[in-house]
């Protein structure tokens, strides 16, 4: 979409994800190598009572689904910025992800606009689990 097709309180769903045991276990080893995502039976032991996934995961699968939706498309030109970061519940094996997008603010520019979205993510009992705010640089 262009960003002149975007409106304040335009809402999008994306379609869900599931995180594994491995999915969360390799992404840890790689990026957030910290026991409650590593080690099942320190992570059982643990406030969680069980392993779950990092919270830069859950940010990169929110962020994942929402480009996946095709919505931004050709026209985005890059992103500008995340702010209001909140990892709000754990994320455990076999959770099902999904993304609610609401528009919040646009910025004209002169061949351009920065469209700013509320991506809230949810497991599959409905409960938010990440909010975060998402700029992008989209052509008009």
């Amino acid at each position: 979409m262009k960003f002149n097709e975007f409106f304040i309180g335009q809402t999008f769903h994306t379609a869900s994800l599931t995180l594994t045991r491995d999915h969360i276990m390799c992404f840890a080893a790689e990026y957030d190598p910290q026991y409650m995502h590593l080690d099942e039976t320190k992570a059982a032991a643990g406030r969680f009572k069980g392993l779950i996934a990092s919270g830069i995961q859950t940010m990169a699968v929110s962020f994942k689904l929402w480009v996946e939706t095709g919505i931004y498309g050709e026209e985005v030109v890059a992103g500008t910025g995340m702010d209001h970061i909140r990892f709000i519940k754990p994320v455990y094996p076999n959770d099902e992800l999904h993304v609610e997008v609401e528009v919040i603010r646009l910025e004209p520019r002169r061949r351009s606009g920065i469209v700013t979205v509320r991506l809230s993510t949810f497991n599959a009992a409905n409960e938010k689990v990440f909010t975060g705010e998402l700029s992008a640089l989209v052509e008009v």
